[in-house]
């Protein structure tokens, strides 16, 4: 049996695959990585219930922490992807935090949407998408997603977003490039 904390997203079981990213593994996504201050510092990190199929109409359910910090003025952000099935979205619930739900259209056009406890968003399949850590404190939120969507995160380490997320006079900003 798998259990979801829905006090803190955290999942427990012996299907549940943790997995970690450190500041420094984003190196190539950072805007300044000359102002990375810790390349060994957590960045964030996930778990994924998983049922062992990843076929249609099976779901993946997990979590991710993102945990507070910026690179110069860029906010701590997960890497970002698009799916492959373009007819695949997501769901997204905040536990914990603040942060932002960064979108990118096909047409490159990004947006975001404020994350905070009990805000839901739905990832329309078409749209390339991150999160990103606005706050003071961890950012905790749990997503499902359809486990045959297929992750492109190449796409997004290649062209990047078509704005970033920043600290401008001490609020989140998206600032094009």
């Amino acid at each position: 049996m798998t259990l979801t904390d829905l006090q803190t997203g955290l999942l427990s079981g012996a299907q549940v695959l943790d997995a970690q990213k450190c500041v420094g593994d984003l190196r190539e996504l950072w805007m300044e990585p000359a102002e990375i201050a810790d390349p060994d510092a957590l960045l964030y990190r996930t778990q994924t219930f998983r049922t062992g199929l990843e076929a249609e109409g099976i779901l993946f359910w997990g979590n991710t922490t993102l945990m507070p910090g910026r690179v110069g003025a860029e906010f701590f952000m997960t890497r970002g992807h698009r799916h492959l099935r373009k007819t695949h979205g997501e769901l997204c619930v905040t536990v914990w935090g603040q942060g932002a739900l960064v979108l990118m259209d096909e047409d490159r056009s990004t947006r975001f949407e404020e994350m905070r406890p009990g805000s839901t968003h739905w990832i329309d399949g078409r749209f390339a998408h991150r999160t990103v850590n606005t706050g003071d404190e961890p950012l905790v939120f749990l997503c499902a997603w359809p486990a045959d969507c297929g992750h492109d995160y190449d796409e997004v380490a290649r062209l990047g977003f078509g704005a970033r997320l920043l600290d401008v006079d001490g609020k989140p900003a998206l600032v094009s490039i």
